[in-house]
């Protein structure tokens, strides 16, 4: 029977009750602050994190995981009898694809495949979690592969921001752009796209923010069937994160929600998105 394992960044932020038990492993991306080089959810938690960032006079930067990363992880996989399968961020968000990339060139070709998720956080957790099914079943890596491209095109994810300064500081600010300097008391409404932030709309409040990031996924998904998977992302913003996701569920007929699930945004992404992001991550027919 195939043996395949999945390996996935720490930016995916799979909330532990969805990834207990999976065939996956995670390679922690690097936060930069001042002298130190702390590893994403191992040196670093989100709570620690969002509470420095508050009162820090250094800002943080980030670091993608180096080939020599990605090479202990596959070589120990590799001896263990893995075929492994590594699905990363977005390759126009970050360079740990190209790392993958440089470190997979010292293994046999066959054993390992990569795939740029075109994603991050629980976009990229549920495309994850959909392969890690399929392993778990027995499924060959050339079926796991086909997989990860279905799961690629059926999910997606809306999020609203406090302020787009920490994208522009990170220079991950994509599409967004268009929003810089026309906020004023607004906030904006982003999406991944193509592996890209994107600008959709800006709104005044919160509240009807978060109705529009229902909105905007619901006309993604509305002609679909089920199974529908639904996570909110917040960094640090756990009660209008709560509120998201039961109003999220009542979307949607429960015969056809088969999870609901809220992932806290780590370090590496809340270093992009600042405190008090909010968003909904979906896939659908998966």
């Amino acid at each position: 029977m195939s043996k395949v394992m999945v390996v996935t960044d720490s930016t995916v932020n799979l909330p532990p009750e969805l990834q207990n038990g999976h065939p996956i492993v995670t390679v922690p991306l690097q936060v930069i602050w001042g002298n130190e080089v702390l590893r994403d959810g191992i040196d670093i938690q989100p709570k620690e994190f969002f509470e420095r960032l508050s009162t820090a006079k250094v800002m943080p930067s980030t670091s993608q995981v180096t080939p020599e990363d990605f090479k202990k992880m596959y070589a120990k996989l590799l001896d263990e009898g893995y075929d492994i399968i590594s699905m990363h961020i977005s390759g126009k968000l970050s360079g740990t694809l190209d790392s993958a990339i440089q470190a997979k060139r010292d293994f046999p070709e066959d054993r390992i495949k990569l795939v740029d998720t075109l994603s991050t956080s629980m976009a990229m957790g549920f495309q994850v979690l959909s392969v890690a099914r399929m392993a778990e079943i027995g499924a060959t890596l050339e079926e796991c592969v086909a997989v990860a491209e279905k799961a690629k095109q059926n999910t997606g994810v809306y999020f609203v921001l406090n302020t787009l300064e920490f994208l522009h500081r990170g220079g991950r600010i994509g599409g967004a752009q268009a929003f810089l300097g026309t906020m004023l008391d607004m906030k904006p409404i982003l999406e991944l796209r193509d592996g890209r932030i994107e600008a959709v709309e800006r709104v005044r409040t919160l509240s009807k923010a978060t109705t529009r990031l229902l909105d905007l996924a619901e006309e993604k998904i509305s002609k679909e069937h089920g199974p529908i998977r639904l996570c909110v992302i917040q960094a640090n913003a756990e009660e209008e994160g709560k509120k998201l996701l039961e109003a999220a569920t009542k979307r949607f007929p429960t015969s056809l929600v088969a999870d609901a699930a809220m992932s806290v945004v780590g370090p590496v992404l809340g270093t992009h998105t600042g405190p008090g992001a909010l968003g909904l991550t979906f896939m659908y027919n998966m």
